[in-house]
């Protein structure tokens, strides 16, 4: 009795060990596209080679805002070029936008909710890599969807009807336009990084090619006033003659 009570024990041990296992979707009750709400905005820098190509995509909903960024910070090469080719995909594959410049932003409202795709060229540069700042993301006027916001709209406005001394209604409205302007406040402060960010690659650019023109001319300037001294010297040889007499200097 003992030993049967001992083997069932054990194999209901097992099927709670099989049927406990790790847990695959962590989110079961939730929908892929409500994982990406929310505001968010990445920079970074990134490194192209000669006539490369580098590609990133990102999420954005229908009626949202997206907005890109990009500078180019330094160009190496032979016959190099700043200017980089920028392309921004809808997810059906349409062209969006595209810029072709050293510097540029896009900006626009996203009409397809899917992943956008940013494709950076670097085929005027057949010879030069360049380096490139980005800064890119989306910004939400909410954080659910479009019949749930409007519903909520229609919600808020007959509680401002109804009741115009509503103080929470004032300070969310209050708080979420502060938060707003910081987000573009943020967005201002990088851009005027990255332009930190090449004008040093520019000065450093500068130094090196002063230092190096400056020693060229000191290296000529020393071999020429050499080249002056030795013919003058030369001016003042004399020579002997075979009959005891000296040659008269040329000077």
């Amino acid at each position: 009795m003992l030993c049967r009570t001992c083997s069932v024990a054990v194999v209901l041990l097992c099927l709670g060990l099989v049927g406990g296992g790790p847990q695959t979707n962590l989110h079961p009750d939730m929908a892929d596209q409500d994982l990406f709400w929310g505001a968010d905005q990445y920079d970074f820098s990134i490194v192209l080679p000669a006539a490369g190509m580098e590609c990133f995509w990102h999420f954005a909903h229908r009626g949202e805002r997206f907005y890109l960024t990009f500078m180019v910070q330094w160009v190496t090469g032979v016959g190099h070029d700043r200017h980089l080719s920028v392309t921004v995909n809808a997810p059906s594959g349409l062209l969006v936008s595209t810029v072709d410049d050293a510097t540029g932003q896009i900006n626009f409202e996203a009409e397809e909710t899917g992943f956008y795709q940013m494709c950076f060229n670097n085929f005027h540069n057949r010879f030069g890599t360049m380096q490139v700042f980005l800064s890119f993301g989306v910004y939400y006027d909410g954080s659910q969807d479009t019949t749930q916001s409007k519903e909520e709209e229609k919600k808020k406005k007959e509680e401002v009807r109804k009741d115009l001394n509503n103080t929470l209604t004032t300070i969310e409205e209050t708080s979420f336009r502060v938060e707003n302007h910081i987000f573009h406040m943020f967005r201002h402060y990088t851009f005027s990084r990255m332009r930190k960010s090449a004008d040093y690659f520019l000065l450093q650019s500068n130094a090196r090619y002063v230092t190096w023109w400056s020693t060229a001319q000191s290296l000529v300037i020393v071999t020429a006033g050499y080249l002056q001294l030795l013919f003058l010297k030369r001016l003042f040889i004399t020579k002997s003659g075979s009959g005891g007499e000296a040659e008269r200097p040329r000077c």
